[in-house]
């Protein structure tokens, strides 16, 4: 399956793990990249020397191309950056901050550059700051989210009407239909989160990966816009979120609440009553824990037969 995002990342399949925080370490990248997609490191909750050694062990672990994703919100973000370069990663997606700002750097370090978005404003910005291509994220994705609510299968042919770079979609697509779809409406890739959170090689906590399954859908909401959009399961934290939105609070009082690790708390230390637990909508389809692979095979798998059956109508 050769198109501009399989060129573009040297892989078998237009499918990018994303990199989540407390997620998406080198076991679920080298997974990921074994298996012909582009696994990447989630940088995000992990400190400098700790995304080194991911690094390292991913290198060892896969001889594919993996990337890493680089939340500019970072405090130690050049730190971080220079690891990235004396690594030698080849592939780097940005997000959560102005693209201008580190493009430029890592290109001339000959790095690929992707920047997430979620409008067609921030697409056009991340295409003239000099990035290789955009992840176009609707607000049914899980984590660091879009204030405006705009849907995953609205924005992507907003954003391909806009740019000339790839187009990679991401938000509630977890299955071959879903990837289909998305592609039909312009995408030139997907990339998936919450169907690989709840793999065997992800690095939640396994009473994380077992409320993924048991998700259903309206057990999610996109809430915490004053800080940065995230979509919470409905447990004990969210409903005091919840809470404490009735009597109007300042954004102090919000980051008094949330208050430091609440999303490590909950997502890799397995706590589902005071821990914060991101997650997209699509995990109203994830019934099982499986094998990364085995994820990847079954998507490709069923967007080939949707694919011939769609073809033959």
């Amino acid at each position: 399956m050769q198109n501009k995002i399989t060129k573009l990342f040297k892989i078998e399949y237009p499918i990018i793990q994303g990199g989540m925080i407390w997620v998406s370490g080198w076991k679920l990248a080298s997974a990921v990249s074994n298996a012909g997609g582009l696994g990447l490191i989630g940088a995000g909750s992990m400190y400098p020397e700790v995304l080194r050694e991911h690094i390292q062990k991913c290198k060892k672990a896969t001889d594919k191309p993996f990337g890493v994703n680089v939340p500019m919100l970072y405090p130690d973000i050049e730190k971080i950056m220079d690891i990235i370069v004396e690594e030698g990663v080849k592939i780097v997606f940005t997000s959560a901050g102005n693209p201008k700002t580190w493009t430029s750097f890592l290109k001339e370090k000959g790095i690929t550059v992707v920047h997430v978005v979620s409008s067609v404003k921030f697409a056009l910005k991340a295409e003239a700051a000099g990035v290789d291509a955009v992840v176009c994220e609707g607000f049914e994705a899980g984590g660091h989210n879009g204030r405006e609510e705009t849907t995953t299968f609205t924005l992507i042919p907003m954003v391909k009407e806009q740019v000339k770079i790839p187009v990679i979609s991401a938000g509630g697509i977890g299955t071959g239909r879903g990837m289909l779809a998305a592609m039909v409406l312009g995408a030139d890739g997907v990339q998936i989160g919450s169907r690989f959170a709840a793999t065997q090689e992800s690095s939640a906590h396994n009473n994380f990966k077992e409320t993924i399954v048991g998700v259903k859908d309206g057990d999610t909401h996109l809430t915490l816009k004053e800080l940065a959009p995230v979509r919470l399961v409905k447990n004990k934290f969210y409903q005091e979120v919840q809470e404490l939105y009735q009597q109007n609070p300042t954004v102090e009082q919000i980051k008094e609440l949330l208050g430091r690790a609440r999303a490590k708390k909950g997502m890799f230390e397995g706590d589902l009553e005071e821990g914060e637990l991101e997650i997209g909508q699509v995990a109203g389809l994830i019934h099982e824990i499986k094998p990364a692979k085995e994820v990847l095979e079954a998507i490709i798998n069923e967007f080939n037969e949707v694919k011939l059956l769609m073809n033959s109508l």
